[in-house]
């Protein structure tokens, strides 16, 4: 099996609130480190941890520990080291993992003619940051609120697209800005069903096209956004297909095109030197 690995790093008012609880940073973490390996379709193996602190505060360490010991633990990951010192806090995370030989997944495999498809639902993430102050959140904020804080990457999807995805990336910031990334890797273009992308119903319920440009554009999301050969679709076994939404169709020509009738869609996505909040 070939060894695959990847590197994430979080910066507090960056990645994640300030004053963030500790509990949810731990899982948070290690979830959107290791949504990356899923992009790959590997099987997690160990990570390594180098965690940065304002100060040795040992109550914010408990409870940080305990949330990345529980996703750790979901995830089927282990801790093999890293180290910590002082200053911002700011964490980075290497993940390590494994996939059968010269199988994994990539951003340069997409061709003409093959399906775009995405996971789950998009831009709930996204809409949680307007709430994460909220006192008494409603039924449909703690609904985007969980996508937000416990995010689950796709890791038995990823690996059971292995040897039908031509090119796989996971959303994390954005949808478009994300398959924009397999677009550059294999030099094609796009054309996307914007009304094909999937929401869920709480985010359905927000005006306008607030909605639509969350679902394309927020991130935060670590669902799978793969291309796949129609005849390969064929041969995908339904369980798997059930996990996926056609959202639209990969095309010679350079460009990402988007159809459905939407005016005014942002195109734009995360911003690693903006702030979240």
């Amino acid at each position: 099996r070939d060894l695959v690995f990847s590197v994430d790093t979080l910066v507090e008012g960056v990645h994640f609130p300030e004053r963030y609880s500790p509990f949810n940073l731990g899982w948070r973490s290690l979830a959107v480190a290791t949504s990356d390996l899923a992009a790959m379709g590997a099987a997690p193996v160990c990570f390594t941890l180098a965690l940065t602190l304002p100060e040795a505060n040992e109550d914010w360490l408990s409870d940080f520990a305990e949330g990345l010991a529980k996703a750790s633990a979901t995830f089927g990951i282990t801790l093999a080291g890293g180290d910590t010192t002082r200053g911002p806090l700011t964490l980075s995370l290497q993940v390590h993992g494994t996939v059968r030989e010269g199988e994994a997944l990539r951003r340069s495999g997409a061709a003409s003619g093959d399906l775009i498809c995405v996971s789950g639902t998009l831009g709930d993430a996204g809409a949680a940051l307007a709430f994460l102050d909220a006192p008494s959140p409603s039924d449909m904020e703690r609904a985007v609120l969980e996508q937000y804080h416990v995010p689950q990457p796709r890791l038995t999807l990823g690996q059971q697209l292995v040897g039908y995805a031509s090119a796989a990336i996971d959303v994390s910031d954005g949808l478009l800005a994300d398959l924009q990334h397999i677009l550059d890797a294999s030099n094609v273009g796009a054309r996307v069903q914007v009304n094909k992308v999937p929401m869920s119903a709480a985010l359905q319920n927000l005006e306008g096209n607030k909605a639509v440009n969350l679902a394309l554009t927020a991130g935060d999301d670590y669902q799978l956004c793969v291309t796949i050969a129609p005849e390969q679709w064929a041969r995908l076994p339904g369980s798997v297909q059930a996990e996926l939404t056609v959202i639209g169709q990969i095309e010679a020509s350079p460009g990402l095109r988007l159809d459905g009738g939407q005016k005014n869609v942002q195109t734009q996505g995360f911003d690693h030197f903006g702030r979240t909040v």
